[in-house]
């Protein structure tokens, strides 16, 4: 039997233990009284949310020992847990969730001198980003002026290179020079947040990630860059993650290393108020999973190897050759390197990265530059808004064109963006033979990476997820659907693919946002893609990297952020959760309330009634898109008509007015959604018009926008404008809010890069959404998820890339981690460091 992870301190009678572990059940269930021996699932009746509940209530007991979900789960009857706790020794040093020490001290409640360094933060952080667009503005002007005084087609063209190369060298050394310059190297410390030492932190992030060399991950481009910024790099590593790390003087890479995309290794961390910077060491021939997270102070020894969809938690160390995976991760047997090396060397890697730059300044480059010169000069109205005379907003055919244009733009993209996506990507596949091993940096590599790339384009997926064309788009794609039955919810709007070719989702599959197929696997010189088969009936939650060699079959429910096993027996008809996965209920008994209208009948009533809804949210989304579009070039033409009488200056005030409006614009969509029916709390079925009006919550509305104001005061701004009930001076370096109005956050809480907050749920036909509740001075790790109905108690701490499932309640100044989420302190953070 594993150890449970509660602990007694001390000793105790399972005869007692079980009584009143009985009698917290019954107070639950509101029930008379219990069985010992009843299945808390299959007999009791009970679900998760309301073992969550029950877990908290054990937890407030000081007669007895605390219990986690994944008790429950391995013991799931009263008998059988008090036996497992009574037996239970306190858990062993070894295990990651033993690791005893004291938790940090929550960030202290706001005073007024931290008020007005708040201030002081957001109006240098403000004035930053002006002389940035100052910058911006001068350049266009400049190279605007420059281009269109050539003569000719040819004439323009090579302007456009010369003009775009030397604007590309600005952008990319840029940061490289700013990093130098305001902070030298990188050294371990903690930097208080809204402080002058954490302005220039955020200005060197936000260069540093905003290079355009990020966009040439996975080249050795990309490794150049690193090394730029500081980084001690191998040779023939591989970095296919986007996820740049900041403090890169603190990144240490060793030859022949791999890391996989959608991983984090910033070597940085908010944690109760303050930055705290720290070494992230990988050594030679280590393979980095995919949808990792690598904490401060963290390493891999040579050879190691760190699974998908797991962490490592501070002042964790795999040793050399050692195998790991959870979430914090432990020891394993499986090997998860499966493509073995290729001859790929020095001259093979120059060869592709001057390429890359040839095609780069050679072709995009210029059809940028050149294209927007191009057509400052074609469009009758911006050139005549270039020129003295009356404005061309006193012309009411302006707006006619102007609103042709931008519908052209918007909804031609639709039947453009089919065609294209579903026949070139196609003929490239046909270049690639799944099941074969190429070498990077080749013909086959650049094919595969187009083919992601392509196929993966955001807008067409956003606009047909959540709605019965999911299907068709997502076959028109490639994917293997089988004889698809058709739930008007099959896919969510975010899900991923390296290759649709190699894709096969069986019969009744449903899956939710997150879903990641990993059909390629990498070593340093070589990748093969592969065919990943997911089995008929499964649901999927949110956030899954399914892997080539997932060994999951028929009928299984994979839980959110689940680590999909790939060794064993095939899982058939159960349930997996947690990092490393175990198996739970596949199925409960709360879930099976809305089965009536799997019926065919009710079913073809419900599929066309949420059919049309869906058609209308897809028309909700592409208005919106348009009128954005259209505003967007009446502030061009503005720009145009300003650059006259105010030089650069009236440029940059058009930038300012875009990003301005942008804001305001998508903040006004989310209330104008949320005002025809405003989100609450639900349990119903996805064919009820409450769930459909949810869909349209989730596509209409933007996003991607917040992302510009991530650790600025300015986000709280804007989240409060959203709806979320918001404490003062809150730390947002990155966290997502899918209910935005269902969310409360206390203050002084530190939300760190990739965290999420979202209130609901779906498994199969049944919808759950409930409040979530984040008390003050709590801190949410990088990569962390919390779900619906969930109170984190003040001054709580939740691990990088933990799982706080539905319901739970973390008390007060609690430290919880893992996947699931459970009471565990983590390692190392007694350490005293120095501070700056």
């Amino acid at each position: 039997m594993e150890e449970s992870t509660a602990l007694l301190d001390g000793c105790g009678e399972p005869a007692g233990i079980e009584r009143t572990l009985a009698a917290v059940l019954a107070e639950v269930v509101r029930s008379e009284q219990v069985p010992v021996d009843g299945h808390f699932f299959d007999d009791l009746g009970a679900d998760s949310l309301v073992m969550a509940h029950f877990c908290a209530r054990v937890r407030k007991r000081a007669d007895l020992p605390s219990v986690s979900m994944r008790d429950v789960y391995r013991h799931p009857t009263i008998r059988s847990l008090a036996t497992a706790l009574a037996d239970a020794e306190p858990v062993p040093r070894s295990e990651p969730a033993a690791v005893l020490t004291a938790p940090e001290s929550p960030a202290p409640a706001p005073s007024a001198a931290g008020k007005r360094q708040y201030v002081l933060c957001g109006a240098l952080q403000f004035l930053a980003f002006l002389g940035y667009v100052y910058l911006l503005a001068f350049g266009t002007a400049l190279g605007y002026g420059w281009i269109s005084a050539g003569s000719g087609a040819l004439d323009v063209y090579l302007r456009s290179v010369l003009f775009g190369g030397a604007t590309f060298l600005v952008l990319c050394v840029l940061p490289v020079l700013v990093k130098w310059t305001l902070v030298g190297r990188w050294t371990p410390q903690r930097i208080p947040v809204w402080s002058v030492a954490y302005v220039r932190f955020w200005i060197v992030k936000t260069l540093v990630r905003a290079d355009p060399m990020v966009l040439f991950s996975g080249s050795p481009l990309y490794l150049l860059y690193l090394r730029a910024l500081g980084a001690k790099v191998g040779r023939g590593a591989v970095v296919l993650s986007r996820n740049v790390p900041v403090c890169t003087d603190l990144f240490t890479i060793g030859d022949g290393t791999v890391i996989r995309k959608d991983s984090f290794f910033s070597c940085y961390r908010a944690h109760a108020g303050q930055i705290q910077t720290g070494p992230v060491t990988i050594g030679r021939n280590v393979l980095v999973s995919e949808a990792t997270v690598l904490d401060i102070d963290t390493s891999l020894g040579d050879g190691a190897q760190l699974g998908h969809a797991s962490s490592l938690h501070r002042g964790q160390a795999v040793p050399d050759g050692e195998h790991w995976h959870g979430s914090p991760a432990q020891r394993t047997d499986v090997d998860y390197q499966v493509v073995g090396r290729a001859r790929c060397g020095a001259v093979r890697r120059a060869t592709h990265s001057l390429l890359q730059l040839l095609l780069a300044l050679a072709v995009y480059v210029p059809l940028a530059v050149g294209g927007v010169a191009a057509l400052l000069v074609e469009v009758p109205q911006l050139s005549t808004a270039l020129e003295p005379g009356p404005a061309v907003f006193a012309d009411g055919s302006f707006y006619l064109e102007a609103l042709a244009m931008s519908f052209v733009l918007v909804f031609g993209a639709v039947p453009a963006g089919l065609l294209v996506l579903t026949a070139l990507p196609r003929l490239l596949s046909l270049t690639i033979t799944p099941g074969r091993t190429y070498r990077l940096y080749g013909f086959h590599f650049e094919v595969h990476r187009t083919i992601t790339l392509l196929t993966n384009w955001r807008f067409l997926k956003r606009l047909f997820g959540d709605s019965s064309a999911i299907v068709h788009y997502l076959r028109g794609l490639g994917y293997d659907l089988s004889r698809v039955e058709q739930t008007g919810s099959n896919f969510g709007t975010e899900m991923k693919h390296e290759t649709p070719y190699l894709s096969f989702v069986g019969r009744g599959t449903m899956a939710a946002d997150g879903l990641s197929i990993m059909n390629a696997d990498f070593s340093s010189t070589a990748f093969r893609v592969s065919r990943v088969s997911i089995g008929p009936r499964n649901f999927l939650g949110n956030r899954i990297a399914y892997p080539t060699r997932g060994r999951t079959g028929d009928n299984c429910l994979l839980a959110t952020k689940v680590m999909v096993p790939v060794d064993g027996e095939v899982r058939e008809g159960v349930g997996l959760l947690g990092s490393p996965s175990f198996e739970i209920p596949r199925s409960v008994l709360r879930d099976s309330t809305f089965d009536r209208l799997k019926g065919r009948e009710e079913l073809r009533h419900g599929l066309a009634a949420k059919n049309r809804h869906n058609v209308a949210t897809m028309a909700w989304y592409l208005l919106s898109r348009w009128i954005f579009a259209f505003v967007l070039i009446l502030l061009v033409t503005a720009a145009a008509e300003l650059y006259g009488p105010l030089g650069v200056s009236g440029l940059m005030l058009a930038d300012l007015l875009v990003v301005l409006f942008t804001i305001a614009y998508f903040v006004l969509v989310e209330r104008v959604v949320t005002a025809v029916r405003p989100l609450k709390p639900l349990f119903c079925s996805i064919y009820t018009p409450d769930f459909w009006q949810h869909e349209r919550y989730w596509k209409v509305p933007s996003e991607t926008y917040l992302r510009m104001l991530n650790g600025t005061p300015f986000k709280n701004v804007a989240w409060r404008l959203l709806g979320v009930r918001l404490g003062r001076m809150v730390f947002d370096d990155g966290c997502h809010l899918t209910e935005r109005a269902m969310a409360a956050i206390g203050d002084g809480c530190t939300l760190n890069l990739g965290s999420v907050v979202q209130c609901h749920s779906q498994e199969d036909g049944a919808f759950k959404s409930d409040r979530s509740t984040i008390g003050s001075g709590c801190t949410l790790g990088v990569g962390a998820f919390v779900h619906y109905g969930v109170t984190v108690g003040d001054g709580a701490v939740l691990a990088p890339d933990s799982f706080l499932m539905k319901g739970e309640a973390v008390p007060q100044q609690a430290w919880w981690g893992g996947n699931p989420a459970r009471p565990i302190r983590s390692y190392g953070e007694d350490e005293v460091r120095s501070a700056p």
